[in-house]
């Protein structure tokens, strides 16, 4: 008899410490998923892209024609308007720069991408800008990437001298 109560309150013993367990661990659970919901709504989605980086530094990218007039390339932080985005991979986006401006930004080493469907998102991007001239084959290549029709791909028949970006890491937040 001795053994049967022995047996049943160690039984009951643990399965109040299994029940007090699984109780601690489904409320830290419930308190760590209520934190990461009310972290995402509090920051909007934000997904990072290539390397870690932050906003902390960021200028404008109405601000950079300001910063290309001294120079041809500069390396920069900056935070805008994104345009449309490569319908192909999402190996490439285009932001606003202001004045009906838009420039093209890649990915180093062409190491990642961003999604196919951007338009009117905040990015911030960490990288270098410069001026360079894009031949007609790449200017044609990109509006096909673009999903432009033929007839405005066959209209392009002239190079481009535009400011360019290739970007280290991408933080986009919509």
């Amino acid at each position: 008899m001795k053994k049967i109560l022995f047996f049943l309150a160690a039984t009951a013993l643990v399965s109040a410490c299994k029940n007090s367990t699984n109780q601690n661990e489904e409320k830290a659970q419930e308190e760590t998923d209520s934190l990461a919901v009310e972290t995402t709504e509090s920051q909007m989605d934000v997904t990072f892209y290539g390397d870690t980086i932050n906003d902390e530094g960021a200028i404008s990218t109405a601000k950079l024609a300001a910063l290309m007039a001294e120079n041809d390339s500069v390396p920069v932080k900056l935070v805008g308007t994104v345009n449309s985005s490569c319908q192909k991979k999402g190996c490439w986006m285009k932001m606003d720069i202001g004045n009906g401006e838009e420039m093209r930004v890649s990915f180093k080493d062409y190491g990642f991408f961003v999604p196919k469907n951007l338009n009117g998102e905040t990015a911030i991007v960490d990288g270098y800008a410069f001026v360079d001239t894009i031949d007609v084959d790449f200017l044609k290549h990109l509006a096909e990437d673009a999903g432009k029709s033929e007839e405005e791909i066959a209209a392009i028949t002239e190079p481009e001298v535009s400011v360019n970006f290739v970007a280290n890491g991408v933080i986009i937040k919509s």
